[in-house]
């Protein structure tokens, strides 16, 4: 495969503190790689030590086939950047502020067509302070993408935005995987790795801890199904199949059969002509994994 990012024995430290425990990752071309982990844990600090920004203490990094350390501009030219926030020039409209920032790169991408991308044509002539915070969000991922870069760092792209932002933001992001980009992503939101990423690694503590496609990770594919069923007041008592009670008067048990075990439960209510108040099936999630495996642990960022 063809590395994009590849990371070795990566380590970063402040005196005695140890922000980056000797990390090693990779990323392929092509690809959505998404780096997880809770405040404090380090993401941010691996993020902008491939990004150039922040020098490292050990450990080799090659972005792009450089070493991002050394700052050099032939790299520059070849990545893009959309951080958690920027500052842009409010009275300029949407198309000049693309305009200006793709004349800084010797290969730009023609301006409507990045606008187009993004999804703010209707307001390719509004000025920058009339647009929403969704759509300056936008426009900071088209300021990214204004010099055609072959690998976009994309840090908590979706912040603060409500559920249908966020859905065309992710819709944006697979249009700039079929164009052929490499995204290195950082969030904190399960479902936007889940839907997004071809691989995820979760950082605690200044390491990896696991990594992997979110439907395996850390063996969520073989993890148990939860099943929670709440029987009406009056019913009589369920067969014992392992459950535990909870204080609002449901019942929950975890099972490696679920379709049996849900046979089960569903075959025994209606034997005695119960309507289940609550009959949830629910497969473990990437976020499930996630708490298990940071435990809401918080080092050091």
């Amino acid at each position: 495969m063809d590395h994009v990012i590849e990371i070795t024995g990566l380590r970063k430290t402040y005196g005695d503190l140890e922000a980056v425990a000797s990390i090693d990752l990779h990323v392929d071309r092509g690809e959505v790689f998404a780096l997880l982990g809770p405040n404090g844990a380090g993401k941010t600090t691996a993020t902008e030590i491939l990004e150039g920004y922040r020098p490292r203490t050990a450990g080799e990094v090659s972005v792009l086939g450089h070493d991002p350390s050394k700052g050099e501009r032939a790299l520059k030219q070849r990545v893009g950047i959309v951080l958690q926030s920027t500052g842009l020039d409010a009275f300029l409209t949407v198309r000049e502020t693309v305009d200006m920032y793709g004349g800084y790169y010797p290969r730009s991408r023609p301006t409507d067509e990045v606008i187009e991308l993004v999804g703010l044509r209707e307001k390719a002539d509004e000025r920058v302070r009339k647009l929403s915070g969704g759509q300056q969000r936008r426009l900071d991922v088209a300021i990214a993408l204004a010099g055609d870069p072959e690998l976009l760092f994309l840090d908590e792209p979706t912040t603060g935005f409500d559920p249908s932002a966020r859905r065309n933001a992710w819709e944006m992001v697979k249009n700039l995987v079929s164009l052929g980009k490499t995204v290195w992503l950082t969030t904190h939101f399960m479902d936007e790795a889940q839907y997004l990423a071809d691989r995820v690694a979760v950082i605690a503590k200044g390491r990896i801890v696991a990594e992997g496609p979110p439907d395996s990770l850390a063996g969520r594919d073989a993890m148990r199904t939860r099943i929670r069923f709440r029987p009406p007041s009056g019913a009589p008592p369920a067969p014992d199949w392992g459950q535990t009670p909870s204080a609002d008067g449901s019942f929950s048990l975890e099972t490696d059969d679920a379709t049996r075990s849900a046979h089960d439960v569903t075959s025994w209510a209606l034997d005695h002509g119960i309507a289940l108040d609550l009959l949830e099936v629910r497969q473990p999630s990437l976020e499930d994994v996630y708490l298990q495996l940071t435990g809401g642990e918080e080092g050091a960022e």
